[in-house]
């Protein structure tokens, strides 16, 4: 009977070492639950015991703002590449450049219909420094013996230099009772003449068959040949020639709207 109760003693000591055994091995496992609740969010409170989920809370709010501080400043980023370019500058590497330095786009005026007061299709001012509007069309005056002065007087100081009105080239150089010391040109295609009169003297090295250019230089203003000397001017006639192409002869036609550009040859 002893035996029995020894026995029984012994199973019950046994039994209640292995449940005091067991009883902390499921308390350790549910502390490292706690630590493992506060490095895995995903963990349910529930499962840790309630003791142990503050500790796990306070925890949880000193990691959260890390990762939210790290979002912000990733999300950042994407802003300041959407923001709006800067505006272009006024001379674009694709547009033209404006070609005067310091001049802006606001200054500039749209002359391309404007004709230039001496177009190249125009025959040139034969007075240097004469304006178009200065030109008065004496081409109907009368002059001694009934005639018909044909031509256009251009006034200048006597030694102002006269030029060519066109290109072509020189078929005469003449001195007249009449026109004084005198130029007969030719244009290129042989239609026409243009006489230019009472010059002072002619440009050095000026001679005949010599081929011009518009704007060159023939001669001087003077008053030679019946010209006034007190009124020196340019004596200047524009002939049709005739199929003889003769330079003292042909048909008279008006400079004066031709110089002005209102007419062209």
């Amino acid at each position: 009977m002893k035996t029995l109760l020894s026995l029984a003693a012994l199973v019950m000591a046994v039994a209640l070492g292995y449940w005091v055994l067991r009883a902390g091995v499921q308390v350790r496992p549910s502390v490292a639950a706690v630590g493992d609740a506060a490095a895995t969010p995903a963990l349910s409170p529930a499962a840790a015991p309630p003791a142990a989920q503050a500790p796990a809370q306070r925890e949880a709010l000193t990691l959260v703002p890390a990762p939210v501080a790290t979002d912000a400043a990733t999300t950042a980023q994407p802003v300041a590449a959407v923001e709006a370019p800067a505006a272009a500058p006024a001379n674009a590497s694709d547009d033209l450049l404006i070609p005067v330095q310091g001049v802006r786009r606001d200054q500039l005026q749209d002359t391309f219909t404007d004709a230039p007061a001496n177009a190249s299709d125009d025959l040139l001012i034969p007075v240097q420094g004469v304006r178009r509007d200065q030109l008065q069309d004496t081409f109907t005056d009368a002059r001694s013996q009934g005639r018909r002065h044909d031509a256009i007087d251009i006034l200048a100081p006597a030694g102002t230099p006269v030029l060519a009105v066109a290109d072509g080239s020189v078929e005469k150089l003449f001195d007249s009772e009449r026109g004084g010391l005198t130029v007969y040109q030719f244009e290129p295609s042989g239609r026409y003449a243009y006489y230019y009169a009472h010059m002072q003297r002619y440009a050095d090295g000026l001679a005949e068959k010599q081929t011009i250019r518009r704007g060159q230089v023939l001669g001087y203003v003077g008053s030679t040949g019946n010209a006034d000397p007190g009124a020196p001017h340019l004596h200047f006639e524009i002939h049709r020639l005739g199929p003889e192409k003769q330079w003292w002869k042909g048909e008279s036609l008006n400079p004066y709207p031709l110089l002005r550009g209102e007419q062209r040859l």
